[in-house]
């Protein structure tokens, strides 16, 4: 989990997905923090939220980012 109190949590997603927003985001300036459980990272993928990836963006940025990946 990201402590900084400069960032919030975006959204949660799978690992591959979680990597395409990343990408999105930063190529439109935002910075981004993935956050992942190891066995999402081994096996790639989720059940029940085991292995999920909660996106973080800085709390400045955030309604930036919500309309970048509305678009």
């Amino acid at each position: 989990m990201i402590k900084d109190e400069d960032w919030e949590l975006l959204l949660k997603t799978e690992p591959n997905q979680g990597e395409i927003i990343r990408g999105k985001l930063e190529s439109s300036g935002i910075e981004v923090k993935l956050d992942q459980e190891a066995i999402g990272k081994i096996y790639g993928f989720t059940v029940d939220g085991l292995g999920e990836v909660k996106v973080y963006v800085r709390k400045d940025k955030i309604e930036e980012a919500e309309k970048i990946l509305k678009e």
